[in-house]
């Protein structure tokens, strides 16, 4: 089994997890993100609480809200990321080796030809997986609504007053999101928001820069001459994962928030203030009504669920890589020994 094969596998078992354990954080800052209406802001609470407000208002399942296909999503993009991003560097350090026989480097890979690397793994993924995100979103945005205790046609008596109540909206699942989503765009409608979705492929490109970056010079500091990170031990690619994702969270997050923005449902009916036509209308629209803070609403949640997520997805892979490479390496040493043993026969 190959190098790339092996990489793509454990990052999308990676992957899986780190989603489960931060998708309730996902939640909360997509939220916060896409609150366009100053007047309805709750900038002011905490994470925990905001969670909380959700359960009491919601119920707990919304903030699992679309995490099936988010999941499937998580899967298929880290499994094409890890897949593409370990064929390419494969082949840069092939001709970095080539140019180095030639006398011309060390034969290693530099911070540019990782952040060109991981930019077109990025961008494969991307092409790759983008209508899975785009019916996510959809069904993300399928939420219950709040109608007032005034237009309920039923009441319990004349004299009580009900609070406002939530309803349940119609089963809304994926074919149903795949139905609709046809029918409004036709195929082309599945690959909805992809340039500024390419745009972002900047934060994973960082993030793995900064990772191979750091990973190198812990090892030159040892003296490990080893692939990848083998050697060395799970908390410690835990923190290197945490530091990469965290530096190109605040690189990136301005860009994060336009993309949620132009990719949540706009009603037809909001204040034209906050109602965008594209990603320059919206950078516009946001300095002009909101300041130049709107750009990092939420960026404190986005921060612990990015980096914990990245952790944990750099910690469960390299575990995973490591997992299959010593059981591959025993079969392997199970099969040398059979044939030894059928030889001096």
């Amino acid at each position: 089994m190959s190098d790339a094969v092996i990489n793509g596998v454990a990052g999308a078992g990676g992957g899986i997890i780190a989603q489960l354990i931060t998708y309730p954080l996902q939640t909360v800052n997509t939220r916060q993100q896409t609150e366009r209406d100053p007047s309805k802001s709750n900038a002011g609470d905490g994470t925990i609480k905001q969670m909380c407000q959700v359960v009491k208002q919601e119920g707990w399942r919304r903030l699992y809200g679309g995490l099936t296909p988010s999941l499937v999503g998580t899967a298929a993009s880290q499994g094409v990321y890890y897949y593409f991003y370990q064929l390419f560097r494969d082949k840069a350090e092939a001709a970095s080796l080539a140019r180095q026989m030639k006398g011309v480097g060390d034969g290693s890979i530099g911070m540019l030809q990782s952040l060109v690397v991981a930019a077109f793994a990025g961008s494969v993924n991307v092409l790759m997986t983008n209508p899975i995100w785009v019916i996510v979103t959809r069904m993300q945005t399928h939420k219950k609504a709040s109608i007032s205790s005034e237009n309920l046609v039923l009441a319990i008596s004349p004299d009580e007053v009900l609070e406002d109540v939530v309803v349940e909206p119609p089963p809304y699942g994926t074919i149903d999101a795949v139905q609709e989503l046809f029918s409004e765009a036709g195929l082309l409608g599945f690959w909805k928001g992809v340039l500024p979705t390419l745009i972002m492929v900047s934060n994973p490109s960082i993030q793995f820069m900064l990772y191979e970056a750091m990973l190198k010079k812990m090892k030159k500091k040892r003296g490990s001459n080893t692939k990848g990170a083998e050697g060395l031990a799970a908390f410690e690619i835990f923190l290197l994962g945490a530091v990469a994702k965290l530096g190109a969270t605040v690189v990136t997050y301005p860009l994060n928030v336009v993309k949620a923005r132009l990719q949540a449902k706009q009603a037809l009916d909001i204040d034209r203030r906050h109602h965008y036509q594209g990603t320059w209308d919206a950078i516009r629209k946001m300095i002009r009504y909101e300041g130049l803070a709107a750009f990092y609403k939420g960026m404190r949640t986005k921060i612990v669920q990015s980096v914990l997520a990245a952790a944990v997805l750099f910690m469960v892979k390299e575990e995973l890589v490591k997992a299959v490479k010593l059981v591959l390496n025993g079969d392997l040493r199970l099969v040398d020994k059979s044939k030894a043993k059928k030889l001096s026969r």
